[in-house]
């Protein structure tokens, strides 16, 4: 069997395949090394043979992570690092390394699934968007808060500002001005980051027209897709791409 991890900066999220990477297990998000052993603990006839992760977390944080893995189900551990160049992608930044390893397999994961251009959108803590031309050029990308950065920004600063999930949940089942806080708000955020998502449109189509593949990932990605209905919605577009980075053999 195989663990997957991405060790996001809120939430790990895991999956484990068959030997064969043909079949999911088990999979879930957690927000602790703890709760992740939890979960996997509880899958019956759980027998790893390997793990890869990707990690944006200190090294430390990251070390410590791999070093309970190794311990509790005595599995190698592959981590997978930054590259200038990968399964025909060229990363963009003028120092590759420090882009983040996230958006990096999710570009590679986007350029295999497209096999051309595509615009990268991945809705998570914080919200990026990478263009990758058709000859798998970085073209470079945007990062911009996402759902949960605005509404805590606002909570933190704003002492008025002050309701649970649930309200937020529900306040977003409309998008008609707000006449409370919370709809207000959630409804607010949610225009922006609509806004944000238009505006690479627009960019993407200003460089190759109609020939290019939209994907959207990360755990808000719902929120967004009624603006962009061609999109492809692919939840595990990380998962892919660490596949490509992190194989078996």
């Amino acid at each position: 069997m195989i663990l997957e991890l991405d060790c996001g900066n809120s939430f790990i999220k895991w999956r484990v395949l068959a030997v064969n990477a043909a079949q999911v297990l088990g999979e879930g998000v957690v927000d602790s090394n703890l709760a992740l052993l939890e979960g996997l603990e509880a899958l019956k006839g759980l027998a790893l043979t390997f793990c890869r992760l990707v990690s944006v977390r200190t090294a430390e944080e990251t070390g410590a992570l791999t070093s309970l893995l190794k311990d509790a189900f005595d599995v190698s551990v592959v981590c997978a690092a930054p590259a200038r160049e990968m399964s025909g992608v060229r990363n963009g930044y003028e120092e590759f390394e420090r882009l983040g390893l996230d958006r990096w397999l999710a570009m590679l994961g986007g350029f295999h699934l497209a096999s051309g251009a595509c615009l990268v959108l991945d809705f998570g803590t914080a919200v990026t968007a990478d263009f990758i031309d058709a000859d798998g050029e970085h073209l470079g990308g945007f990062i911009c808060p996402g759902m949960p950065l605005m509404r805590n920004q606002l909570r933190t600063h704003t002492r008025k500002i002050r309701y649970g999930d649930l309200a937020a949940e529900q306040a977003l089942e409309s998008l008609v001005p707000g006449r409370a806080t919370v709809e207000a708000v959630e409804r607010g955020c949610l225009l922006m980051l609509r806004g944000f998502v238009l505006t690479q449109l627009e960019l993407a189509r200003s460089y190759w027209g109609e020939d290019f593949v939209v994907f959207l990932t990360g755990g808000d990605a719902s929120l967004v897709s009624e603006v962009v209905p061609q999109a492809r919605v692919v939840p595990d577009l990380v998962f892919v791409g660490l596949a490509m980075a992190c194989p078996l053999s």
